[in-house]
């Protein structure tokens, strides 16, 4: 499998399981600024944001509460969690990637642990 190149700016999330896959707006943060600020300041987002590369997060200066899940170089799920804001999250081994949204939306998209989710992005 090839290394990814993703750039900074939209696409879209999808996450296969039960009767339906689900499709996320996304936001992809590949650069070492935009990883930088992420959802900094922000009251709310549609969708998803994805941290490329990234193996840990922190939620200081953040106003809402996050969902956050680790991922691995093959966009498998490590691991699931919620962070309330100011907190720290200690660097996951293993994890490449991490997908922030809003908290509890996770969940209703069927994202857990062990599930590989799909990155899209044109170009």
């Amino acid at each position: 499998m090839g290394r990814r190149r993703w750039r900074d700016g939209p696409g879209l999330l999808r996450v296969p399981g039960g009767p339906r896959t689900a499709e996320v707006p996304l936001e992809i943060a590949a650069s070492y600024r935009a990883r930088t600020k992420g959802l900094l300041g922000r009251t709310r987002l549609d969708g998803a944001m994805l941290l490329t590369p990234a193996g840990g997060i922190h939620t200081f200066g953040m106003r809402i509460p996050i969902d956050v899940a680790y991922l691995d170089r093959r966009l498998r799920v490590l691991a699931v969690r919620t962070m309330k804001p100011g907190r720290l999250g200690l660097p996951r081994p293993r994890a490449r990637h991490v997908l922030e949204a809003e908290a509890g939306a996770m969940a209703g998209w069927g994202l857990r642990a062990g599930v590989r989710v799909e990155v899209g992005q044109d170009g």
